[in-house]
């Protein structure tokens, strides 16, 4: 069991995976409770091009994903406030770009045996010290912006409406919260690849949503959940000689389903949030604002 850290680059490995497997729940919390689980998918068609155009011009991969993710969350977020009618339509057609400006880079001569397969699907060896500094200093900024600013990313995520009109700041906390999503997206591309980041986002919250009772809880066991599914995606992808980012999403899939069957306990039954749902309309219809 022991044998596989005493490989460099699997120690560098599982380094980067579990800070992916604390930064990714972290911020696909705010996500998933937004209704915007997809985002992460869509700023990997991005990242995409950020590494096709940083292997064009010779540059460090995870940067150049990451200066490009950035802009391009900046403009998606942009136009999700100012064209909220039309966001969606808007926001397929810069993915969909995103991934023929990548085509249109690995098809040109100069991009020489740059492994791009590994960037969309994951690698354990193309992980090198340089990306693990880069990794773990991102995680590091997006711990403390979360730390800092929890309670108005909080009141933002539940009601954002309620959120500007108590004055919160709420366009530049949107910015913000888009900028470290698109980081996540480029510091977890070497682990799960680009094509599989966002289940790393999803998936974990998606397990702890089965079980937890508060937010607060929602994001600790997204955590818990994460390392799990990262620890137990490196080990069988060792052993199994297996693509790692494909065998950690699958492994996150089986483990989503043990939460689904095992974790309903926690929650109340159906006739009792039927209940306490009728209590709250009621109350609404008489002018009340308590439901107690």
């Amino acid at each position: 069991m022991l044998e596989m850290f005493t490989t460099e680059f699997m120690q560098r490995a599982w380094l980067a995976g579990l800070i992916v497997a604390v930064i990714c729940p972290l911020i696909g919390s705010f996500l998933v409770l937004r209704r915007q689980s997809m985002i992460g998918d869509g700023l990997g068609h991005i990242a995409f091009a950020g590494v096709a155009g940083g292997a064009l011009l010779g540059w460090q991969p995870v940067l150049s994903a990451a200066a490009v993710t950035v802009l391009g969350a900046l403009v998606i977020e942009w136009v999700r406030t100012r064209l909220a009618a039309f966001s969606e339509m808007i926001l397929a057609i810069f993915f969909y770009s995103g991934i023929g400006l990548a085509v249109v880079f690995t098809s040109m001569n100069r991009m020489g045996g740059f492994n791009l397969s590994s960037i969309l699907f994951g690698s354990l060896m193309t992980i090198s010290s340089s990306d693990l500094w880069i990794v773990a200093g991102l995680g590091i900024f997006a711990c403390l912006f979360v730390m800092l600013f929890y309670r108005p990313l909080q009141y933002l995520t539940f009601d954002e409406t309620s959120a500007r009109v108590a004055g919160l700041p709420a366009d530049r906390l949107n910015m913000w919260l888009a900028v470290l999503t698109a980081l996540t997206v480029a510091l977890s591309m070497r682990i799960v690849g680009l094509l599989l980041v966002s289940a790393m986002m999803v998936i974990p919250v998606a397990c702890a949503l089965q079980t937890a009772r508060s937010f607060a809880g929602t994001i600790y066991g997204g955590i818990l959940y994460g390392l799990a599914i990262v620890s137990g995606g490196l080990t069988l992808s060792y052993y199994a000689n297996l693509a790692p980012g494909g065998t950690i999403v699958l492994t996150g899939t089986c483990m989503f389903i043990l939460s689904c069957l095992f974790g309903r306990r926690f929650y109340r039954k159906p006739q009792e949030l039927k209940t306490a749902e009728c209590k709250v309309c009621r109350c609404r219809k008489e002018g009340r604002t308590d439901a107690s």
